[in-house]
């Protein structure tokens, strides 16, 4: 079992940058991929950064490739994403997940809202 609590987010210009982080309790969190997906309004949740249990290998959408960046350190249980060059299009409400595969997303974070504004 892994709980999750994310901190970061908020309103932030276009262009600008924001960091998210996630927070991990529970055993073993170093065994579970980590995720990020972001839910924009009357739109589905969509899969936005994906890292490796170790940290060696990471995916992107399309959409946010080159713009954020995801990391862990497993010594502190927790998974970051840095978003940099943010545009009005990625407001969304952003969740932190993990799963013990790369296509299992068993554990939530609570949500937290980033909002960009032209």
């Amino acid at each position: 079992q892994v709980q999750l609590v994310q901190s970061g987010g908020g309103l932030v210009q276009a262009g600008g940058s924001l960091r998210l982080s996630c927070a991990a309790s529970g055993r073993d969190f170093d065994v579970y991929y980590a995720n990020w997906f972001r839910q924009a309004p009357e739109k589905e949740r969509e899969l936005v950064a994906q890292i490796s249990t170790s940290g060696g290998r990471t995916y992107y959408a399309d959409s946010v490739k080159g713009r954020f960046t995801i990391s862990r350190d497993n010594t502190k249980k927790a998974v970051y994403l840095q978003m940099s060059s943010l545009k009005p299009e990625d407001t969304a409400v952003y969740y932190c997940n993990a799963g013990p595969t790369a296509v299992a997303y068993d554990y939530w974070g609570q949500g937290t809202q980033v909002t960009v504004s032209s």
